[in-house]
């Protein structure tokens, strides 16, 4: 029995052995060119929602058939959730010098405003752009600011249809996503 097992498994374990390993690629926010203050000094950024397919650890890119397809032997080096939330916050403190962090917030004292964000779109479209939309709320306990809902729609080009295209077009589109809520609080 042991030599038939064996006779099974060396062939299985080679193969696994040989597969190319998949790399992981991160979202990382774009380098600050310029600051601006913002009416509060403390900003909680809620988990981002994404639609399904953009939770999914598979890269994905759109087809000339506008069907959604994994990039091959490409996954996100983290859950993009996770990933875009904590960009968006790492960019609204570079560029802001608030105290900024993601949910769940740290501190013993309540941030003075909560920033909310929900994508409905976030592709590298077919044509060689990407495209980052959906809205966020802007929230306030204590009425530090004036709460408000906006829409935001960001297109940028995607150096290269490939999995390290995309994830650039990605940390470039949430830098500006974090650049438009940070004007909006400067407000």
């Amino acid at each position: 029995m042991f030599p038939k097992t064996l006779t099974f498994m060396v062939p299985l374990l080679l193969a696994a052995a040989c597969a190319s390993p998949e790399q992981r690629f991160r979202i990382e926010p774009a380098p600050v060119e310029q600051t601006r203050r913002i009416a509060v000094g403390t900003l909680e950024v809620r988990d981002v929602s994404l639609p399904t397919y953009a939770e999914a650890s598979e890269i994905l890119i759109e087809g000339a058939d506008g069907a959604l397809t994994p990039a091959e032997n490409a996954l996100w080096a983290d859950d993009p959730r996770r990933a875009v939330s904590l960009a968006l916050a790492d960019r609204l403190g570079r560029i802001t010098g608030a105290t900024v962090a993601s949910e769940p917030w740290p501190l013993e004292e309540p941030a003075q405003a909560a920033v909310h964000v929900r994508v409905s779109e976030m592709v590298a479209r077919a044509n060689g752009t990407f495209e980052l939309g959906g809205q966020y709320a802007l929230s306030s306990f204590d009425r530090v600011i004036r709460e408000r809902v906006q829409r935001f729609a960001i297109t940028v080009p995607l150096r290269a249809a490939s999995p390290a295209g995309i994830a650039a077009a990605t940390g470039t589109a949430v830098s500006q996503l974090a650049d438009t809520i940070a004007a909006d609080l400067a407000r």
